[in-house]
Parts: C-alpha cells; structure tokens; sequence
C-alpha cells in the first residue's frame, strides 16, 4: 500500500500494543489504538520450544524484546524445567529436545537428581528426566504492553478507549470504524479483540479454560525472592498432567491440575482464578472475505511480539520474512469434511482413512504399504488425489495473468507446466501445475487453499481474467506405473500433455504428469462422473494405493512439497527448483528478487538424506558433532530399502556422500547425504 495508510487496531492488550511500537518502527505512524485492554499477568509462562518453527521464531523474538524493554522487568529468565514420570512422556521430552536444537533453542536433557537440583521442591523420586531451556521463563503482560504503547505514543500513535460498533465497508474492502465517540476512515483495520463479528465474519478459535491455585506462603521459598523479581526458580511443567508451577515471590502458583505428589508444597494451594489461553495455531493475516481486515488473533502472550512484528513487516514491506502459511486464515476450507466420490468404493477396499485440506483420503489399503508401492514400481496403481486444490483460470486476459504470477512458460496450447508462485521477495509460495486447455482455458493444480486467495488478490481490475475454485465439484485420481499405457491405450498412443478427452466413455481432463516417478496420467472429471471413473479404471486391473505409498514413492523421486520442505523463506535455487524458473520469458512477480541468483549462490540447500531409522521430520542434522541444519521431511522408501528424507544444510555439507547424523529422540542416527 503506497504512502502512510490510516491504521485502526482493535484492542489495546499485549498483542495490540506490541502491533502499534512494530508499525511505527517501519514508519506507519497514522495509528490509532481502539477499545480496551488488560493483559493478565498470571501465569505469563513462556515455552519457546515447539513442533511448528515459525512459532518458535515467534517466542525467541518475544523474549529478546521484552528483555530488552525500559522501565520494570518485562521479561525473567528463569529458565523451564519441564518433567516426566512416565517413559512415554520421556521420549516426548527428548523429540522436544530435537525441536529445539533445530529451531536453535539451548536446551539440555536432564537426569532426575539434575530436575530436583534444579527445582528443590520436586519430589525427584518420581521423575524419570527433565527438558531443562535456560533462556525461557516468564512474563510480565501488564508491563510489556504499557512500556510498548509508551514506545508507540512517542511516535503519534493515539490509544483511543472508546469502544469500535462496528466497522465501515463498501466494495468488499473496510472504510472505516465506529466507535462510542464517533466515525473515522481507516484503510487498514487490525482486529485483535475478535472484532470479525462485527461484519458478520467468524474465525475459527478454540480456547483452553483451566483453573489457577495458589499457595499460601511457604517457609521454603521465605527470603528467596522480593515483589520486584517475584521468582527465582525455573517454571516448571508435568508433560502427564498438563500442570505448571511458578513462584510469586513466597508462593506457588499452579495451573490445570495441583498436584501434590510431584510438588508436595501445593497441597494446600487454593484455586484463586480462572485462565483462558488460546489453542492451537495464532491467525494472522487479511481476512479472504474482506479485503483491508486484518487479524492478529488466537495469540499466546508468548508469542505477541513475534506475531506483531511478522504482521507489521507484512502491512508495511509486503511480505512478512518468517513462513506464516501454518496461522493465515485463509487457509481454511469451509464446510463440514468432504468424501470424494471414491469413498464408498475405498471403504469397501478395506481403506484407512485420514484428513487432507478437509477431505477424508485413504492412507492405506492394507498393513503392507510396501506392497503398494511394488504395484507402482511393477504395475499400476491407482492414488486420490481429490484433496489436491484445483483451479480453472478463464478469460481473455488469463494468459498473460497466468504468464505474470508464476515463473515457467505456460504460454503452449496442450501443455503442463511445472511453476511456481513466488512473493516479491522471491520466496516460493507454492508449486503449481498449469495446463492450457484453450486459447482462453486453463486447468490449475495448486498446493494449498492459500494459492488461491494468493491469485484472487492479484486478479487484474479489469475483469479480463476470472479465477474459480473447481475443487468441490470435481475429482482427481493418478494413474501411475509402467504399464500405465496398456491400461490407458486411448491416452498412451497420443502424444499430447493435456487434453479433455475420453476414457471409455467418461469425459476426463487428461494431465501426463506424474510426482512418483513412473509414467502416467492425472485423470480429472466432474464429481457425478466420479464413481463410473473409478470403476472404469479397476475393470482394468489398476491397484488402489493409498497416500502413505504415494509419499514413499515421491521421496524416491525426489518430489518436494510446499510448505513441508520449503516456504517463503527459501528461493527456487536453494529448495531445488531452478529448473522451473523461466527468465527468458519475461516479467513474473518476484522475477527482481531472483535477479544474479543461481543454484551456484546459495549458502544452503534442501538436501536429500539416507537413514537406517524411520524418522518423522523436524529432527536435528549433525554434521561433525554439531548441529547444523534440520529435516523437513521423511519416510520410508520401500524399493530404495531405506529411510528417505530432505533437509536444510549448509550448501558445504550438501555434497552426495558427506556423513551425517539425525538425532532421533535423543539418539543419534547415523546417515548420509544422497
């Protein structure tokens, strides 16, 4: 957006504020603050390690800036000690342990004298090991949020407390807000109070309620701590129960259970509140419904600073710089889950169903995945991929739209293309396969929900090009193997990429494409015609295969998948993709970041790993006893005979043959580059 937009943010708590002291660091300084806010102080625990990266990321900023705020602490880093009286939750603790050393979080594992040297009122009898992650501890949400509106209203930010009543639109983007004291415009408006309600929009939240106890005082934390450091002990955290303790100055404070047993000193502690915290994955971004609605919602305090800054680089700079593809709102599919019109069929096969993009899709037919995959590699198998987004691109500006949002050559009657859709910084977005099915047609197969509110926002203002969701409506299955041509005669003895055409007589858009590496076809019809499809197909002897074969076979072609094994923080070079990038053909969003960029210049590389141990991704990648990347994805490659993966390293450590190591829930894996 040009100039300096005119912000409304809604609510004036901890997420509202750090929002206001981001924006007008980068310079938007036409702010206004609305509404209330009164961040509770309890429990203010901060956990920096999770499964999700871009979370992480999100809590290792919190930390750094509240540590670093005038006035009164904001931040203590006490440190967390998280516990574990059961093997099973022992090994969580160490595949924990393994997130945090590949998101480059401190963190070491502990033996139960270590857990009760470092947390004196731990009963260690009972405890089998800890996580201990010095630099985490708690926080201080009143005193965040004053210190940053301070900051803000130095910069001319204006926290207004009167209520918003609803919110100004007009040609489907906002207006303008109205509040107890009036109207004013707004071209942005930042809902972090639940304000979606207002226009009629309903985010989908979840919260988690817990009751909160205290102790009374306790003659063993007598003299350890004043009201100003409040706590000296790390926070602690019983992964079987849920509970956590914190020290307030000579008390104990402890949520979701008080358990006794592990921390005698809570036998007589009391429920003095209640706490809501939110569940799940923030929600960040515009709104697909409104265009200049904004949300910043579903936010831990942990997490508050991160998410503000990721959301104020994203209004001001275009783009935010972490990968936020896992919290965009648009990524939601509406409406209850889906069956394709394969279920009946699948079901009767014995199919284990599991969730994709909202629709129920078969893992695997049968105990022997491997045998599956030998059907690919021997025969011909069948796949659903009806989860996978489908979209149709008409009109007659749909080609040069299509040429200007994505990075190959989509421009040749009957073809498909492998592309890419990029951000202005070069980061790819997504993996897209383009098929011209006519001078004004084309078919689009996407990567997520997000590809298409990415090119609905991008649609040219004249109307020339029109974008269409054809996922609900229609169905897909691939057919793959080396004797997919004697199964597919009709497909086989022409030599066309894409064509409607028939097989038997059902009407299929007909892709030769394939991400297994055997030869074959993506079948595409509408969903009526479905079943008939499927029938058709198993009259000539084709093998269902389910999804958990499908991704052994493409790790053993080496298919990447977006989101999984490369974001928006990586550009086509580093994540292998070069060869889809297509300069030659002119303008292409983000074709200016990629400018000078080659697979020669990159510092890193998404690498392709072998293993003797089944892994499950995000594990840690140790190149000579140091950790130096970490993997995206893996699995089992059952005609390979070993366990395949990808992972991000240093492009030094990225040559074929270089050892490694994947620590593994605390076991190191021995491995090596392919």
């Amino acid at each position: 957006m040009a100039g300096r937009p005119r912000v409304a943010v809604i609510g004036a708590g901890l997420v509202g504020c750090a929002l206001a002291d981001e924006l007008t660091e980068l310079g938007w300084t036409d702010v206004t603050v609305l509404g209330g806010g009164d961040p509770a102080d309890v429990p203010g625990l901060v956990f920096r390690t999770h499964e999700d990266r871009t979370l992480t990321e999100f809590a290792k900023y919190t930390v750094a800036k509240y540590a670093g705020l005038d006035g009164e602490w904001c931040f203590n880093p006490v440190g967390s000690l998280e516990v574990a009286t059961t093997r099973e939750r022992l090994e969580e603790l160490k595949q924990r342990h393994g997130w945090a050393t590949s998101w480059g979080v401190r963190g070491f594992l502990r033996t139960p004298h270590e857990c009760a040297d470092l947390h004196p009122l731990v009963d260690g009898t009972r405890v089998l090991g800890g996580l201990h992650v010095p630099g985490d501890g708690l926080l201080h949400a009143r005193r965040a949020a004053e210190a940053q509106a301070r900051r803000a209203k130095a910069r001319g930010v204006r926290f207004a407390g009167e209520d918003v009543l609803a919110i100004d639109t007009a040609g489907g983007r906002v207006t303008g807000v109205v509040t107890t004291a009036g109207r004013f415009r707004a071209d942005v408006v930042v809902s972090c109070a639940d304000a979606g309600k207002l226009v009629g929009l309903n985010l989908p939240r979840a919260t988690l309620t817990h009751d909160y106890a205290m102790t009374p005082p306790l003659p063993g934390l007598e003299g350890r701590n004043d009201d100003h450091v409040q706590a000296g002990l790390p926070v602690l955290r019983h992964l079987e129960s849920g509970m956590y303790v914190r020290e307030h100055v000579d008390r104990l404070g402890a949520g979701i259970t008080a358990d006794a047993g592990l921390v005698p000193a809570l036998r007589d502690a009391e429920t003095v509140s209640t706490v809501v915290v939110p569940a799940g994955q923030p929600l960040i971004g515009e709104h697909p419904s409104l265009d200049g609605f904004w949300v910043a919602e579903a936010v831990r305090a942990e997490h508050s600073a991160g998410v503000a800054r990721e959301l104020a680089r994203w209004l001001v700079e275009g783009q935010p710089a972490l990968a936020l593809h896992g919290c965009d709102p648009a990524r939601f599919v509406p409406g209850p889950a889906r069956h394709s019109p394969f279920h009946e069929r699948q079901a009767a096969l014995g199919a284990r169903f599991g969730s994709a993009g909202g629709w129920a899709r078969p893992e695997r037919y049968s105990s022997d995945v491997g045998a599956e995959v030998v059907a690919a590699r021997e025969r011909v198998v069948v796949v659903d991929l009806t989860s996978v987004p489908r979209l149709a691109v008409t009109g007659p500006g749909a080609l040069p739209f299509l040429q200007a949002m994505t990075t190959g050559d989509v421009a040749d009657p009957g073809t498909v293309t492998e592309t890419l859709l990029l951000n202005e910084a070069g980061g790819v977005r997504g993996c897209l396969t383009v098929a011209r099915l006519g001078a004004d047609r084309f078919h689009v197969g996407a990567s997520s929900r997000l590809d298409f509110d990415w090119l609905r926002r991008h649609l040219p203002g004249d109307g020339t090009a029109q974008l269409h969701d054809t996922t609900p409506g229609t169905c897909c299955l691939g057919v793959w193997g080396p004797r997919a041509g004697e199964v597919l005669p009709e497909l086989s003895t022409t030599d066309f990429s894409a064509a409607e055409t028939y097989l038997g007589d059902v009407p299929v858009v007909a892709l030769r494409l394939s991400t297994v590496g055997e030869p074959g076809w993506e079948l595409h019809t509408t969903a009526d015609l479905g079943r008939h499809l499927w029938d058709t197909l198993r009259d000539r002897g084709v093998v269902p295969a389910g999804h958990q074969a499908f991704t052994s076979l493409r790790l053993e072609a080496g298919g990447r998948v977006a989101g999984v094994d490369f974001t928006t923080e990586h550009n086509p070079y580093e994540a292998g993709l070069g060869h889809a990038v297509r300069f030659d053909k002119g303008y292409f969003l983000g074709r200016d970041a990629l400018t000078g960029l080659s697979a020669a210049t990159v510092s890193r590389r998404l690498t392709r790993l072998t293993a003797g141990k089944v892994l499950l991704g995000k594990e840690p990648v140790y190149v000579e006893g140091q950790p130096a990347g970490y993997v995206t994805s893996a699995g089992y490659g059952y005609t390979a005979g070993e366990t395949l993966a990808y992972a991000w390293l240093p492009v030094e450590h990225s040559t074929p043959g270089t050892p490694v190591e994947i620590e593994h829930f605390g076991t190191r894996v021995p491995g090596r580059v392919s």
